[in-house]
């Protein structure tokens, strides 16, 4: 199995970049993680923010050939930990490649809302996509342990 979480890349406070490297440690070999990070595009005069989210979102989709695409956004479902677990199961036994799309600061075009196979959201809370990354990879580790009966995750 494959995981990929792909975030338009936002320069990110050491503490951040900490957290998420220890879970990246964390998850097993077998799942294959890789997180990618795109730059964004820079805000200028002549790039309205309809044309940014364009932009970075043909970048997040030219990363997404062959796999499952979940685009995260505030107005998609929300999953508990348990429900996440039992989809990564289904995904290991069918070898799925999926990768999840936390888009720039002003979101993901309405075409890669439309392309993504499913809209997950992570919080009903407004997140900084930072905490966004770095709580994609806890739960995605989190949802694992759950699997394997790893005491991280607490009834």
């Amino acid at each position: 199995m494959e995981i990929k979480l792909i975030a338009i890349d936002d320069k990110l406070p050491s503490w951040l970049e900490s957290g998420i490297s220890q879970y990246q440690k964390r998850i097993p070999k077998n799942i294959h993680f890789q997180l990618i990070t795109p730059s964004a595009i820079k805000r200028t005069k002549t790039n309205s923010i309809e044309i940014i989210k364009e932009k970075e979102s043909d970048k997040l989709l030219s990363l997404t050939q062959g796999t499952k695409i979940i685009a995260l956004d505030e107005k998609g479902k929300q999953h508990t930990t348990k429900n996440f677990a039992e989809k990564i199961k289904n995904w290991q036994l069918t070898d799925e490649k999926v990768v999840f799309l936390i888009g720039g600061a002003d979101g993901h075009s309405q075409k890669l809302k439309q392309t993504a196979d499913e809209l997950w959201a992570i919080s009903p809370f407004t997140l900084t996509h930072g905490m966004a990354r770095l709580l994609m990879i806890e739960q995605i580790y989190r949802s694992i342990s759950l699997l394997n009966n790893h005491p991280y995750h607490r009834e």
